[in-house]
C-alpha cells in the first residue's frame, strides 16, 4: 500500500512544552524527499505540552498530527501509540529535548532508505547524559547482548529509523509492557548503525528517574526472555550443591569428633542465604506471573483520548 510520505517522525513529549516548539521549526526546515510529517504524542505530560502541540497541529509548512493520551503510560508506550498513526515509508523516533540535532534526522533517514535497511540506530561519540545514566544505558546494552541476541557494538539508541514493514510487526503486540528494542530485535536482523552528533538537553532535567529505568530494564528482562528463570534454576542448582558439600562436611565432622558440632553461625549463614534466593526466584515467577495475568486481561497498552489532525490542504 502506498504511503503518503516517505518519512514520519513520532516524537514522545512529556514537559516539553518549551523544546518541542523548536524542534518542529527545524523539522519543517527539512529538504526531504518524498515528503515527511511529525507525530507528536503527548504522553499525559503535566505541563502545557498539550497546548504547544495544538498550535503546532495548525502549520501549514508540516504535517503535524498530535495523539492526547489519556494520561502517562511511558516512552515506549508513547512510541507504539505514534507508531499506530505514523504514515511514512520510514518512521525516525526521537526524544524532544533537542539532545539529538534535527539535521541527524535527515541522514539517519537517508542512510536507512539507501541501503534499504529495516533499522538504523545511532550511537554517540560522547554522550552528554549524567554520569549514572550512561551507566545505566551501559548495563542495559548488555543485558541485550545477553537477553536479545542483538548484533555485537550495537548501541540501543531512542533515536532510531525503522521501515514501515517493521512498525507494522512491531504493532502486532498488544501486550501493556512494549520494549521497542526488543520487538525490532523479534522481527529483523537487517540492522545497521550511524555515529551522530549528540548535544546537552536543551531545556530542564531529564524526566528518566532511577524507577523509570528499572522499570524499562524490567521489561526488557522479563518480557522477552525466560533466561531469569534458567538463571534461577541454575542458582538453585548451585547452593543445593553447596547444601549436599556442606551437609558431608557436617556429617565427617561428626563422625571425626564425637562432641556435637556447634556450627550455629554457619547454619544460620546457610539459612539466610537459602531463604534470600527462595525469595528471590519466587519473586521473578511472581512477576512473570503478574505480568501474564495483566496481560491475558488486556491491561491497555495506552489509551488515546483524541487525535487532531493537520489542517487539509
Amino acid at each position: 500500500m502506498a504511503r503518503p510520505f516517505a518519512l514520519s517522525i513520532v516524537v514522545p513529549v512529556y514537559n516539553g512544552a518549551n523544546s518541542v516548539g523548536r524542534l518542529v521549526d527545524a523539522i519543517a526546515g527539512l529538504q526531504i524527499s518524498g515528503g515527511h510529517e511529525m507525530v507528536l504524542v503527548n504522553d499525559g505530560s503535566p505541563d502545557n505540552s498539550l497546548q504547544v502541540c495544538l498550535e503546532l497541529a495548525k502549520r501549514r509548512d508540516l504535517p503535524v498530527t498530535v495523539v492526547n493520551l489519556a494520561r502517562n503510560f511511558g516512552e515506549h508506550n508513547a512510541v507504539m501509540a505514534g507508531l499506530a498513526h505514523a504514515r511514512g515509508d520510514y518512521i525516525i523516533t526521537m526524544d524532544d529535548d533537542l539532545q539529538n540535532p534535527p539535521h541527524e534526522v535527515k541522514r539517519l533517514f537517508e542512510f536507512a532508505r539507501d541501503r534499504q535497511l529495516d533499522a538504523v540506530y545511532s550511537y554517540y561519540e560522547v554522550k552528554e547524559h549524567a554520569a549514572w545514566r550512561n551507566l545505566g544505558s551501559r548495563f542495559t546494552n548488555w543485558c541485550a547482548d545477553v537477553l536479545l541476541d542483538k548484533p555485537k557494538g550495537l548501541y540501543l539508541s531512542s533515536f532510531r529509523c525503522i521501515s514501515a514493514f517493521v512498525a507494522e510487526q512491531v504493532l502486532n503486540y498488544a501486550g501493556p509492557y512494549p520494549y521497542i528494542d526488543g520487538l525490532v530485535m523479534q522481527v529483523t536482523r537487517n540492522i545497521d548503525r550511524l555515529k551522530v552528533e549528540h548535544l546537552p538537553r536543551a531545556d530542564g532535567s531529564s524526566n528518566y528517574t532511577i524507577r523509570r529505568l528499572i522499570r524499562l530494564w524490567m521489561a526488557m528482562f522479563l518480557n522477552f526472555s525466560v533466561m531469569p528463570l534458567r538463571i534461577a534454576t541454575l542458582a538453585g542448582l548451585a547452593i543445593g550443591a553447596l547444601g549436599l558439600l556442606a551437609l558431608l562436611y557436617i556429617v565427617g565432622e561428626a563422625v571425626i569428633d564425637s562432641r556435637a558440632p556447634r556450627g550455629y553461625p554457619s547454619l544460620m549463614a546457610a539459612v539466610l542465604v537459602v531463604g534470600g534466593m527462595q525469595l528471590v526466584m519466587l519473586g521473578v515467577i511472581g512477576e512473570y506471573l503478574g505480568r501474564l495475568y495483566l496481560t491475558t486481561n488486556r491491561k491497555p497498552q495506552y489509551i488515546v483520548r483524541d487525535v487532531t489532525r493537520p489542517p487539509e490542504g
